[in-house]
């Protein structure tokens, strides 16, 4: 994990790339969990049987599922210390070039591309990529812009 001492430290990183989180297993218990949460029962993330006989083979990740998984790698690559407070302020883009099968290991990456003063701290665009082990492409990649209060 990258630790900046203040928020200054951090604003001298854009064009940086951050670093990555550790790899989590997308498993169907947690697809199942994301389901019930988001009223989201489609089958090609919950009906295993139907699934394996679907377009992808199997039960895939919602892709708002694989993106809410930044929250949890986020504190796994950086952190910014003598700040008061960080915010979610939103996304710029996103997308979700390739599905993540149930059984799938995937990580994090993030680049710090653009940081501005706005009053009381410092925004941050960040570009993040949720790769997929043993995949060309990527599951999700998203600007993600954050707030942080001094």
């Amino acid at each position: 994990m990258r630790v900046f001492g203040t928020l200054d430290e951090f604003a001298a990183a854009a064009g940086e790339h951050l670093g990555y989180s550790e790899w989590l297993t997308i498993t169907q218990e947690r697809v199942n969990q994301f389901a019930d949460a988001t009223d989201d029962h489609q089958w090609i993330h919950v009906d295993e049987p139907m699934a394996a006989a679907g377009p992808f083979g199997g039960t895939i990740a919602h892709g708002f599922l694989t993106l809410s998984l930044l929250s949890a790698f986020g504190p796994k690559i950086y952190r910014v210390d003598g700040i008061r407070m960080g915010i979610n302020y939103g996304l710029n883009k996103v997308r979700f070039p390739q599905p993540v099968k149930v059984g799938s290991k995937v990580r994090a990456g993030a680049e710090l591309v653009e940081i501005t003063d706005i009053p009381g701290g410092k925004q941050a665009v960040s570009k993040w990529t949720v790769e997929i082990d043993g995949e060309a492409k990527p599951a999700c990649v998203a600007e993600w812009v954050t707030r942080f209060l001094a």
